[in-house]
């Protein structure tokens, strides 16, 4: 572990400095794009206004005879397009993978100051992100990058689950961490092949009452993880995600797990379908009559302290700290979607 005094120092002699604040971004869907296929890579310059991260996916899902091309085809895209205010990664593939030092190496130096954030796939622990921590500051280094790439972890084995709080504050570069439930369930051995989403099977029964029948309550397989993973990142100031929803015909079924992560203190998630898209959107922007609540409150009570009465609820220090989360979201909100200004106020 790095001394808290050479902590946010340039891990290379001329990379960039490490944030000392990761950048304010709004991140609500992180929409993962192949990027192999030409045709998907010529819809990029109208996605660009429709979401607010584009991913190019190198890793799972991408055949292995597709490797080079999907890495090639995101260095063409990266380069190809301004993306404006929406923010460019890609997940690379993992680090026990032959194609990940080329992967890193060539985005870097090709398209480097493009780049918002790297995807780190599989972390087991810290020593995976010092790694790509040290590798990266290199290659910056190297092709001139002016803004530190950042490393976004996922969470995706017993191991990365066991060491999260180390993962979280392994870097100045991390910028947080989504949930990799397939992943995940095959590492714990958990009997599923669902990806994210509950299981009908996982359940709790009421008490028996004579010989009625029991009603049986489905619980949330991911509570746990997701909730062990959002305080990680919140203690260690980065952010925590819910990652992919894969069951494509069940919107109803992927908006509950959304909205169960956003409540849970998720910023945002996967989006693998173009369909998840709005979902992602609606769920992860504050409902309008709760931004105009928290504003009431933020007025009531300017200088954050003491205690009112609201609608016969009492505000008190707490419920002004809740408000303020909302209020800034929703300002973050507007930034990016101007229309939704109107109904914030």
């Amino acid at each position: 572990m790095k001394t808290y005094r050479s902590f946010y120092k340039p891990l290379a002699i001329g990379a960039p400095t490490p944030f000392a604040e990761p950048p304010v971004a709004l991140e609500r869907m992180i929409h993962f794009v192949p990027p192999h296929i030409e045709k998907m890579r010529a819809k990029i310059p109208q996605m660009i206004s429709q979401v607010d991260v584009i991913l190019g996916n190198l890793e799972d899902a991408i055949p292995a005879d597709e490797k080079l091309n999907a890495r090639e085809g995101f260095i063409q895209m990266a380069n190809e397009n301004d993306f404006g205010s929406t923010k460019l990664w890609t997940r690379i593939n993992s680090l026990e993978s032959p194609w990940v030092l080329d992967d890193i190496t060539e985005i870097v130096t090709r398209c480097g100051n493009k780049l918002d954030v790297i995807m780190l796939p599989k972390v087991n622990g810290p020593w995976d992100i010092h790694y790509l921590d040290q590798l990266l500051a290199q290659l910056e280094a190297k092709a001139g990058v002016i803004k530190p790439i950042q490393i976004h972890a996922i969470l995706e084995t017993a191991e990365g689950v066991n060491n999260v709080e180390a993962i979280a504050a392994a870097s100045p570069r991390m910028h947080g961490m989504s949930l990799g439930p397939a992943d995940l369930a095959a590492s714990r051995g958990m009997k599923t092949t669902r990806v994210g989403g509950g299981h009908p099977d996982y359940q709790v029964l009421a008490d028996a009452d004579g010989d009625a029948p029991r009603t049986r309550y489905q619980q949330d397989l991911w509570h746990y993880t997701v909730a062990k993973m959002v305080d990680a990142c919140l203690a260690a100031g980065i952010k925590p995600f819910y990652g992919p929803f894969g069951d494509f015909s069940d919107p109803a079924a992927c908006e509950a797990q959304f909205r169960n992560s956003f409540l849970m203190g998720c910023l945002g998630t996967w989006t693998l379908h173009p369909s998840q898209i709005g979902i992602a959107k609606s769920v992860f922007s504050p409902e309008p009559e709760e931004v105009k609540f928290a504003r009431r409150i933020l007025e009531a009570m300017p200088d954050g302290t003491g205690a009112v009465m609201l609608d016969g609820k009492m505000q008190d220090d707490a419920t002004w700290k809740q408000a303020k989360v909302i209020c800034d979201l929703a300002d973050l909100v507007i930034s990016k979607d101007p229309d939704l200004a109107e109904a914030y106020t």
